[in-house]
């Protein structure tokens, strides 16, 4: 199911979210931009509806690939990007512990 989650990004000067809308569900993933090089992940909400679904792993990802594209890095703050973010070394290039 994680394959056919269209995420969209809805940002602003100082931050901004991911979000996806599955089965009339809202999810998303929240960020602060601390300069054009940097954000912080600061919260993921999935709904307990799309629990296990992947949706939350989704977005994390996508996170990962917008960073790459941009050329900036991610601190996880959020418990869950960190947690992903841990499991995953190959994002090691993008992702900064705190």
């Amino acid at each position: 199911m994680a394959d056919d989650i269209k995420i969209t990004k809805e940002e602003t000067a100082k931050g901004g979210r991911y979000v996806t809308v599955v089965s009339g569900h809202e999810a998303e993933m929240t960020f602060s931009r601390v300069n054009p090089e940097l954000i912080i992940v600061d919260h993921t909400g999935v709904p307990d509806a799309l629990r296990g679904q992947g949706v939350g792993q989704a977005l994390a990802l996508h996170a990962v690939d917008d960073a790459r594209a941009g050329g900036w890095k991610i601190i996880p703050l959020c418990p869950f990007m960190r947690a992903q973010s841990l499991r995953h070394k190959d994002w090691a290039d993008v992702v900064r512990q705190s």
